[in-house]
């Protein structure tokens, strides 16, 4: 069960996320720096199926970011960002410098995340699927942290 403290704290990275959603240079510095924190870890280590729904969230993000996959709600975008926040932000509910301890809070806020986004993520997934086999580009395993330049001031909501 989520404490009052990590609730809180998740419900600001919640409105940091509609905050950096509107500015393209915060929410590539937050993909970076998750990017980052999360690149040394390996698929075969207990976090290794969460790396890899991280990397699509990641991806999902980027794509919308990017203007090339919209057709996903507003407020998935938004708990995607969020989870990412959270995960980059040093002093959580329970700080990440704490060995291992540190990022099992992460887990839990991101494990929640997906699952209640986890039917956008398998659209985004079909849709990247559809895309590749159009394009004849291999599926991305490793994120490119690229991107587009947006040039709107702020983002659609849907």
């Amino acid at each position: 069960m989520k404490s009052k403290k990590e609730g809180r704290i998740f419900e600001r990275a919640r409105k940091a996320a509609e905050e950096t959603l509107r500015d393209p240079e915060k929410i590539r510095n937050v993909i970076d720096t998750a990017l980052h924190m999360v690149g040394s870890a390996s698929t075969s280590s207990p976090f290794g199926e969460l790396t890899d729904k991280f990397q699509v969230l990641v991806r999902l993000v980027r794509a919308y970011v990017n203007r090339q996959y919209r057709i996903v709600p507003w407020q998935t975008v938004i708990l995607a960002v969020a989870a990412l926040i959270y995960f980059v932000n040093p002093l959580d509910a329970i700080a990440d410098f704490l060995p291992l301890v540190g990022f099992f809070d992460d887990a839990a806020v991101f494990t929640a995340v997906l699952a209640s986004i986890n039917h956008d993520l398998n659209e985004f997934l079909e849709w990247e699927k559809m895309t590749a086999q159009n394009t004849g580009e291999p599926m991305p395993k490793v994120i490119d942290a690229d991107f587009e330049e947006v040039k709107e001031a702020a983002v659609d909501n849907g």
